[in-house]
């Protein structure tokens, strides 16, 4: 984009003093400054801020929804970041414009982001048509993931075509992202001799595409093994899509090997389920599952914090906690206060 950067002249205007209307504009027009306070916006705690970042949700919805949405997942150790890193830096120069998101609940435990540093993705971090994001460093996986959705559409809505959003592996993540976008990668691992138990039977069944990584050098020839073990596992599990059956393909992140492959494979899964009908209805789908995560997640807020509530938890959690009260006990009572 060879227009000139127009956050110059607002550059110490915050967000939450720009209306929506000029916020939505400048998002559409590309502008990163803006991009980066908007999503600053979506993140922040504040009710007057989540209100607006709603509103400006709702103005720039009907330019979301056309990038493909990319879900990668891998244990730690996997090679993740440099996969990512060089599969972006293919896709700037073939023309797209990537957008990286991450989505790390594990920083809840250990009070900073694991993946609150950038230069894991040395290159894409200062590619002009890549953006990194690092997730929100504390919150629950279902805000963390609500922050990514709507931090995902503000992308979108900024030009990015293709959204690769990247989950640290642990517990719920993998499903949760899967459940936010079009294909969802688990990179995987070989030459430890027993492949399949290095990775969960779960994320297993809700993989679009399985790609071992570091098959290069003295690890090609058990990377191709274990490409065969993972077709083996995935002829016995029942696909994720009547529609679609998983391939397994071999990559080297650091070798720049495969990933045109990979990404050909994330082009023929679209196709295919767009063929089908399956990925408009993927993603109504999806839409429905958000809005009903974000109510749970909005009426365990108001039960944790509603006064009446409040006074009675703290003893009904010890009582519960002592096994003097039985759990179901506990919610009867928590019911009858709230009067259902």
């Amino acid at each position: 984009m060879s227009k000139p950067h127009p956050q110059a002249n607002h550059h110490h205007s915050r967000p939450r003093d720009i209306p929506v209307a000029a916020l939505a504009e400048r998002i559409r027009a590309g502008d990163r400054a803006t991009l980066a306070r908007a999503i600053t916006l979506v993140e922040s705690r504040r009710a007057a801020d989540r209100l607006k970042a709603h509103e400006l949700i709702q103005a720039i919805l009907a330019d979301t929804g056309r990038a493909i949405r990319v879900g990668i997942t891998g244990v730690p150790g996997v090679g993740k970041s440099t996969a990512i890193d060089q599969l972006g830096v293919n896709l700037t120069a073939r023309g797209h414009r990537v957008a990286v998101l991450a989505v790390d609940p594990s920083s809840t435990r250990s009070g900073g982001s694991i993946l609150g540093d950038k230069t894991r993705m040395a290159r894409l971090a200062v590619d002009s048509n890549a953006y990194v994001r690092p997730s929100p460093s504390s919150g629950t996986l279902g805000g963390v993931a609500a922050k990514t959705r709507e931090t995902m559409l503000l992308c979108e809505a900024a030009g990015f075509d293709v959204i690769l959003v990247e989950t640290v592996g642990v517990g719920q993540s993998e499903t949760t992202v899967a459940g936010m976008v079009d294909v969802f990668v688990v990179l995987a691992l070989a030459g430890a001799g027993d492949e399949l138990q290095g990775i969960k039977k779960g994320v297993i069944e809700i993989a679009d595409l399985i790609a071992v990584n570091k098959a290069d050098g003295d690890n090609l020839l058990r990377a191709r093994a274990a490409v065969s073990e993972y077709r083996a596992a995935l002829n016995i599990l029942a696909p994720r899509s009547p529609n679609w059956r998983p391939p397994v393909v071999a990559i080297s992140g650091l070798a720049n090997e495969g990933l045109d492959d990979l990404w050909a494979e994330v082009e023929r899964h679209r196709a295919a389920l767009t063929t089908s009908g399956e990925f408009a209805e993927r993603r109504r789908h999806q839409q429905v599952e958000w809005m009903w995560s974000m109510l749970e997640e909005r009426l365990l807020t108001w039960l944790r914090t509603n006064p009446t509530v409040k006074d009675r938890l703290a003893a009904l959690e010890a009582g519960v906690a002592a096994g003097a009260l039985a759990p179901s006990l506990a919610v009867d009572e928590i019911a009858d206060v709230l009067g259902i």
